[in-house]
């Protein structure tokens, strides 16, 4: 499956927001396919909260960097790798079109690479290719899927198995995969390159100058740049706890996506720093509306939600820990993949 190019992301952004002007039926109302189609319109009025909230990570990352640095490298560390995993999120609401109609100077809010490890571009690209629902979890065809094909699994070295094993704990998943992620990412992109895929290398370019900036702005502050290396892999780490169990094998593709309800203090924290993402298949079936209104289209109609991804529902993150920090939720292989004949 390719990227979508830019003209065809605006076509489908307009096309949809027609749609949505011409459909009756309240937003919060229907969970109907047709209806599902609407959310990928762009928003139509600018959203100052979520403006704010990119500033305010902005700020508060420099101030991790130039104030607490000076107090304790640890606390800025924290603090910092917090504000990394806060701008992804952020990214990924810029992609959807937020906080503006326009998509440059949306982009133009999140330019600097605070992760040092996506092109924002290549996030982009990849990620709305994620959104195909019916390729979810695909081993081929999805992007951020975590599985693999049975008949590639049962060729890899035992060394590589047990790696990937590892990698599908909870833990694991933390520590570890981040690296795994970024080789398998980097390799996916080189296949691509060579195969005459116009627009990577630049992306990856305009990645390099964003990341070199980066870099030479934590150079000037009070925090050493290995300090830096290890609050940026803490960000991608703590993203992976919201990636690893946000889709599963599942014949339906809407029983693919999860719901972790934000209980307790850990939910809360890790609830803000995704906006609000945990309520994946809220934003599946609802991608084009903003962090800030899941929560309460959630609670308005939790129960069709709920029937919607056949009970894919898990009750906090606390919770996740407890079952699956040292125990894999899933196999490797895909457990429904039906090789082409």
């Amino acid at each position: 499956m390719r990227d979508l190019t830019e003209e065809e992301q605006i076509a489908a952004a307009q096309a949809v927001a027609d749609v949505l002007d011409r459909i009756e039926t309240p937003l919060e109302v229907a969970l109907t396919p047709d209806a599902a189609e609407a959310r990928a319109a762009l928003p139509r009025h600018p959203e100052w909260g979520t403006f704010a909230l990119i500033l305010a990570c902005y700020l508060v990352w420099g101030g991790a960097l130039f104030g607490l640095a000076q107090v304790s490298h640890l606390l800025a560390v924290l603090l910092a790798g917090g504000m990394v995993a806060l701008h992804s999120s952020l990214c990924h609401e810029v992609l959807h079109g937020h906080p503006f109609r326009s998509r440059r100077l949306n982009e133009a809010l999140v330019v600097l690479p605070l992760n040092l490890a996506v092109p924002y571009g290549r996030f982009r690209d990849t990620h709305l290719q994620h959104h195909q629902d019916e390729d979810l979890t695909d081993p081929y065809d999805d992007p951020e899927s975590n599985y693999h094909d049975p008949a590639v699994w049962a060729r890899l070295p035992a060394w590589r198995q047990r790696l990937l094993r590892v990698n599908n704990t909870l833990l694991g998943r933390m520590v570890i995969g981040p690296v795994i992620g970024q080789i398998s990412f980097m390799q996916e992109d080189w296949t691509l390159v060579r195969r005459g895929q116009r627009g990577i290398l630049r992306d990856w370019g305009l990645h390099a100058l964003g990341t070199a900036l980066v870099l030479w702005i934590v150079s000037l502050s009070a925090l050493p740049v290995l300090a830096y290396l290890c609050a940026a892999y803490l960000g991608l780490s703590v993203l992976k706890i919201r990636t690893y169990l946000e889709h599963r094998a599942h014949e339906d593709m809407h029983g693919r996506t999860a719901i972790v309800e934000s209980r307790g203090l850990m939910g809360a924290v890790l609830g803000f720093l995704f906006l609000n993402n945990n309520l994946h298949i809220v934003h599946h079936l609802y991608p084009g509306v903003a962090w800030h209104q899941l929560p309460a289209l959630y609670k308005r109609h939790q129960a069709r939600f709920q029937a919607r991804n056949d009970g894919y529902v898990l009750a906090s993150y606390a919770s996740v820990f407890r079952q699956f920090a040292v125990r894999a939720k899933d196999p490797v292989p895909h457990p429904l993949w039906k090789s082409p004949e």
